[in-house]
């Protein structure tokens, strides 16, 4: 069954498709607002067009290094769920827009993977450098830390902290490329509001996904450790707490003046795409509405973006 689905999609899919599924394009480009957001809330204006350039070919190609860098880690343990779920796995998750884990259905080689991945670094860290050296630095960090977060797997469910610290360091280095000296509460404000996010909305739920076939390999996720219960209460206190902190944040901490009605419209998108989904799944406590949340959460930072750019606009 497995070997007859892996064929099958190894015909379907273009070998472009393939490559931009082990990154998680689709995800990637909207993980990409958060950097530009980073930077809007800091500087209050458009950065200039050689800083928007480097830090949009920076940012994307370092997404798409870092996405295809956790599947060329986790590349054993994906092929055990692939074996497992009999490969075929998805519904509607956002990450398996295209074909969810290609490396770990043989549709890409181990090779393949490894030379896509570090030719994306490499785009990523001279862009990165050239911005700023701290810019590098985060970067690397970055590509480390995923690289401890997927060896947790089996040791502790307290890697989705690590999760959280890598999420953010995007929109920090961001806010390091149009200023080398940002103001370290502001940062600190920037690390918690997505940092929680993350956990609440993305890290939690993308485990809950995947939370049978985890439990059935040993590993240490939040939903297999604390329970469907404790996860939901996990979500849902970690999403209350981010956009109670990304309200007052762009209140009071941003250099954008925005109108009562722009922090408004900000607040109750935040409610619809992260508060009412959490609150399904904390009611329900199913796999579907885990993966609505995750891909209605995945939506939070464009929508903010677009909030933002609306008040620098008025």
């Amino acid at each position: 069954m497995v070997k007859s689905t892996i064929a099958a999609n190894r015909g379907e899919f273009s070998r472009l498709t393939l490559f931009l599924a082990l990154s998680r394009t689709p995800h990637g480009l909207l993980d990409l607002c958060t950097p530009l957001l980073a930077a809007l809330l800091w500087l209050g204006r458009l950065p200039s067009p050689r800083v928007t350039l480097l830090g949009v070919v920076g940012a994307f190609a370092g997404y798409t290094a870092v996405y295809a860098l956790n599947d060329i880690v986790d590349y054993k343990t994906d092929r055990q769920k692939v074996l497992q779920a009999g490969g075929d796995r998805e519904v509607s998750y956002l990450d398996a827009a295209l074909v969810r884990h290609p490396l770990a259905l043989g549709l890409l080689t181990l090779p393949e993977a490894i030379a896509w991945a570090g030719g994306w670094a490499l785009v990523s860290l001279v862009a990165a450098y050239l911005l700023n050296p701290v810019c590098a630095l985060i970067l690397l960090a970055g590509c480390l830390l995923e690289t401890v977060y997927c060896l947790l797997l089996r040791v502790s469910q307290l890697r989705t902290l690590v999760s959280g610290v890598v999420k953010t360091l995007g929109a920090l280095a961001a806010v390091y490329a149009v200023d080398p000296a940002p103001d370290r509460f502001f940062l600190l404000l920037l690390f918690l509001w997505l940092f929680l996010w993350e956990i609440g909305g993305q890290n939690v739920p993308a485990d809950w996904h995947d939370i049978e076939e985890d439990a059935a390999l040993g590993a240490r996720t939040v939903p297999v450790h604390y329970g469907t219960r404790g996860a939901s209460v996990i979500v849902l206190a970690s999403l209350s707490l981010s956009l109670a902190v990304g309200g007052w944040f762009m209140w009071r901490q941003v250099a954008i003046s925005l109108h009562p009605i722009l922090l408004l419209a900000a607040l109750a998108t935040g409610a619809y795409l992260l508060l009412l989904p959490a609150w399904r799944l904390f009611v329900s406590r199913n796999r579907d509405d885990a993966s609505a949340l995750f891909n209605k959460a995945s939506y939070y930072p464009l929508s903010q973006l677009l909030i933002i750019t609306l008040g620098l606009i008025h």
